[in-house]
């Protein structure tokens, strides 16, 4: 609505313009202002009568469906009868003398040829302009489309996200429920705040960071209730200001992948996570021992980095960096994305 009405007073204002000129360069004489209403404002209203005529009608319904003869022959037939109606409406100011003689000026033929091609300006600007209307039209439709699609791909990531999770964190759970009971009830509370955090906090495009930080914290204690003595877990996470805001759950699958694929029941192992504010940009740095998962076990599939890795390249393309390597059995990840994207 707001486009509209920028619309139509750019409209008013060049016509405005356009109407005022003439008269503002003329003499203020009554002989004057009979000139400009004839051979001026008269004639501007004819144009833009064309003007509209193609911009509001034939340019939509005839000329870009390609139905061009239809188009020249009733601009041909319009032009023809704004033509007439001129020439009487000069006549009925500028009457011919009595005798049969002319007014002063070029000859008739000389006028019409003259007016024809003034006519074809009117509809050339206003073809082009609903030309220049529909392309911006149609890419702000295209940016919406993909927009949409945008919103679309990243819910289902999330969707596919969320039961991966539930699925550790049972786990979880189920390792705890034979070895200590009453551990497993304070898990079980533990995971319902985090479910909670899931299914009401988390179906936003941004969350501010700190939530998300506490979320991971939480997670992590979560998670380190299974572990042994060999292995030890580590987080050194920011205080971060309340108005900084990310996407949800963008780096529980780091988590959970470390936890995943750096613990072993036999071997001592580490996992480490560092996150930092720095140069504009949110940096998250995961460390892990590397225990690889052998073919026929399919519990660390690596389905969440390969969601993680799908939504950085959604929401922040050509604006972030993802990269992971294992360097001396350890398995090393760090994320970067834009503070402020």
């Amino acid at each position: 609505m707001k486009n509209k009405w920028r619309k139509v007073f750019f409209h008013v204002m060049v016509w405005v313009v356009l109407f005022s000129f003439p008269y503002l360069l003329s003499y203020d004489t009554e002989q004057a202002f009979k000139h400009v209403l004839i051979f001026s404002w008269v004639p501007l209203f004819l144009y833009m009568v064309v003007f509209y005529l193609n911009y509001l009608l034939l340019a939509d319904r005839l000329f870009f469906p390609k139905k061009i003869v239809w188009f020249v022959c009733i601009n041909i037939a319009v032009i023809i009868v704004l033509i007439f109606f001129r020439e009487w409406f000069t006549d009925f100011f500028f009457p011919r003398p009595m005798d049969g003689g002319d007014r002063k000026g070029p000859p008739r033929t000389m006028i019409i040829y003259v007016q024809t091609l003034s006519f074809l300006v009117p509809i050339v600007w206003a073809v082009a302009l609903r030309a220049m209307e529909r392309l911006i039209k149609s890419e702000v439709e295209k940016k919406e489309v993909a927009h949409q699609q945008l919103k679309s791909d990243l819910q289902h990531l999330q969707y596919q996200l969320q039961p991966h999770f539930f699925f550790n964190s049972l786990n979880n759970i189920y390792a705890l429920v034979d070895i200590s009971p009453e551990e497993a009830k304070d898990t079980i509370h533990s995971l319902g705040k985090l479910m909670r955090y899931l299914l009401y906090e988390t179906h936003t495009e941004k969350v501010p960071l700190a939530k998300e930080i506490d979320f991971m914290v939480k997670y992590i204690e979560l998670g380190k209730l299974r572990l042994t003595d060999k292995t030890k877990v580590e987080y050194h996470f920011p205080e971060v200001d309340p108005t900084v805001q990310v996407p949800p759950l963008l780096f529980i699958s780091l988590i959970e992948n470390a936890f995943k694929h750096g613990v072993s029941a036999q071997e001592e192992s580490t996992i480490n996570f560092t996150m930092e504010l720095k140069d504009d940009k949110i940096i998250f740095k995961g460390k892990n021992t590397d225990f690889p998962k052998s073919h026929t076990d399919q519990s660390g599939s690596g389905i969440g980095l390969r969601n993680l890795k799908d939504r950085l390249d959604l929401l922040y393309p050509n604006k972030h960096y993802f990269g992971n390597e294992i360097v001396s059995g350890q398995f090393h990840i760090i994320v970067e994305i834009p503070l402020n994207a």
